[in-house]
């Protein structure tokens, strides 16, 4: 394909990088189209009479039902073209809207100061959104997108007011959309025809905007703090959404070289592909399983294209973060009955909720869960709040053993901390299994049920722990915050959140050790199993299983299929040795660079 001729003048002088985080592969070279979302709208602060209540709330009520209509149509135009895990968005968006403990605030902020319905909605929208903001958890922070979406649809419906909304779906050259950030329904009605790639000043990988950039396979860089503010419409742009290196007015020197990298892209995803079918062994023969991690149960639908052996970890508290309320036990079935028949034979862990600290909830009233703890992650949650919630925790033991039938499930335990915590869990379990069998409700009797080691605590009494498990699976997100006191979700510390941390490493061995001591398996779900840096280490380690983000099992499988377990082990007995985080950096860089000149 030629370079559109106005890249053919510019001069090298102008060119700019910048580099922001990388959601969805591919390169894009085209025009800029800034694309400003309408946040200054005016949104009108007026009190209203007591008698004035009644005609004001019918006003609202009206608003609603046509924002749900519309809701219904952008629901309808997604389903057309994209998977069900995509649909899902605006599904949820439209429970939001319907959702009765969001229109009780509303109506009751109106009623109680008097006040427009504009004014209730935006009052309401606001107090949730920081709530959700404010919290440490990524994907919490972009569901504060989906309550300004709703709260802005539902404010136009109010004021009649239809600007902007045909701007993305007028598109007719090919662009690269610049913007603050993109709600879902803008990327349902942008036309993807003439959309070659996505830049955004907000964002990250696990944000709507994300999730359909790649279910429209248009590559995206997101978090380049005040790119729409510098770039005008027209400006010339090349982008590399696997690297995220985005560079303005390039020359033609620099448009040769992304298109090289395009070829180089397309030739590697053509060579992972090849691996699908083969296994994760190792060159002298060590067979390792590599699963996927899945937080929706659609996600299940996609993970035998990348080779995954089965979901190492199911989070289900997003059957309740989604839509803001506990699900009932035929809910929860259905949905775990869902993964488990799409895995088939493969093994799904479907870790128990982990709500709570960091993964608030709003509204959530039903279950007690406090969202003003001074110190939340050293708080109510995972398995202490299930544990004090012993009805809400069996309707979900329940609706795990009862899809059981339909795949091969397993349970696991989050944050236990000791051997009383996994005791208790382990006597709720037999209470739902004896619930169940009371009511001839059928469940496989052998089901494996594991324990998530995540805390110091754990780690240092793995062996005990290991008396009451059938398997391990070390979440070293949290593991290496609360070894290190470091708060991931704070800027100022998150630095120290180092996973090659000598003492993490330490944990790591121990818990490995203990596992197998007790013959049961050691398996990774944190972000350090799909960290290609870390592979041979952890294997060395003598990890057994890794589950991560489903895309990233063919480079971890290439990289265990061109290794020697000799050699991983040798290198794990060297970094344990190590005295700090830049000792063992050197060790995997001179790995890395030997490893390089072998092959």
């Amino acid at each position: 394909m030629p370079f559109p001729p106005f890249f053919t003048i510019l001069q090298y002088k102008y060119m700019k990088n910048f580099t922001g985080i990388p959601v969805s592969t591919g390169v894009a070279y085209a025009k800029a189209f800034v694309y400003t979302v309408d946040e200054t709208f005016e949104v009108p602060c007026h009190s209203i009479d007591e008698e004035e209540i009644p005609a004001e709330l019918k006003r609202l009520k009206n608003a609603v039902d046509e924002a749900v209509r519309e809701a219904r149509s952008l629901l309808e135009n997604a389903s057309r073209e994209t998977s069900r895990e995509q649909t899902d968005i605006f599904q949820a968006q439209l429970l939001m809207m319907e959702d009765a403990d969001f229109h009780e605030q509303i109506n009751g902020r109106l009623e109680e100061n008097r006040c427009n319905a504009e004014w209730a909605v935006w009052e309401v929208s606001q107090e949730l959104s920081q709530k959700l903001i404010q919290s440490a958890d990524a994907y919490l922070r972009e569901r504060a997108v989906d309550i300004s979406d709703v709260s802005r649809r539902i404010i136009r419906c109010l004021l009649s007011d239809s600007r902007g909304r045909s701007a993305l779906a007028d598109l007719n050259e090919e662009v690269i959309l610049v913007s603050q950030y993109l709600m879902p329904s803008d990327m349902v009605n942008l036309n993807k025809d003439y959309v070659k790639g996505i830049i955004m000043d907000e964002g990250s990988e696990t944000c709507h905007t994300a999730i359909l950039a790649r279910a429209f396979n248009i590559p995206a860089v997101m978090g380049i703090s005040g790119f729409s503010r510098i770039t005008n419409n027209g400006d010339p742009l090349a982008m590399n959404g696997t690297s995220g290196v985005v560079v303005t007015k390039p020359s033609k020197q620099t448009l040769t070289k992304f298109k090289a990298e395009e070829k180089q892209q397309r030739k590697q995803a053509d060579k992972l592909n090849t691996l699908r079918e083969l296994p994760a062994e190792t060159a002298d023969g060590c067979l390792v399983a590599l699963k996927a991690n899945i937080s929706l149960p659609e996600e299940a639908e996609t993970l035998k294209h990348y080779g995954a052996e089965g979901i190492g970890l199911y989070r289900s508290e997003f059957l309740y973060i989604t839509p803001g309320k506990a699900p009932d036990e035929e809910t929860q079935y259905k949905a775990y009955s869902h993964v488990l028949k799409e895995m088939g034979d493969f093994p799904v862990t479907i870790r128990t909720m982990d709500m709570g600290g960091d993964k608030i909830v709003p509204e959530l009233h039903a279950i007690g869960l406090a969202d003003n703890e001074k110190n939340p992650l050293l708080g109510w949650r995972a398995i202490r709040l299930s544990l004090a919630n012993p009805e809400m925790f069996k309707v979900q033991l329940r609706a795990i053993l009862r899809a059981s039938v339909h795949g091969n499930a397993h349970i696991m335990f989050p944050m236990i901390s000791g051997i009383e915590e996994l005791e208790q869990s382990h006597a709720m379990l037999e209470e739902a299994r004896a619930e169940c069998k009371k009511l001839k409700q059928n469940f496989n009797k052998d089901i494996e049920v594991g324990t998530m080691i995540e805390i110091p605590s754990a780690a240092m009494t793995a062996d005990i722990l290991a008396e009451k498990s059938d398997f391990f699976s070390i979440g070293t997100n949290d593991l290496v915050q609360y070894s290190l006191a470091v708060d991931r979700g704070n800027e100022k510390v998150s630095y120290l959140g180092e996973a090659f941390h000598p003492a993490i490493l330490r944990f790591l061995k121990k818990t490995i050790d203990a596992a197998h001591e007790r013959g049961i398996k050691a398996a990774m779900c944190g972000e350090l199993a799909g960290n290609p840096e870390a592979t041979c280490l952890l294997l060395g380690l003598g990890l057994d299983e890794f589950s991560m983000v489903a895309s990233s099992i063919p480079r971890i499988k290439e990289i265990i299929r061109s290794c020697s377990m000799k050699a991983c082990k040798a290198l794990a007995t060297d970094a344990l040795r190590a005295r700090s985080i830049e000792e063992v950096r050197t060790l995997l860089n001179e790995w890395k660079a030997d490893n390089a000149r072998k092959h």
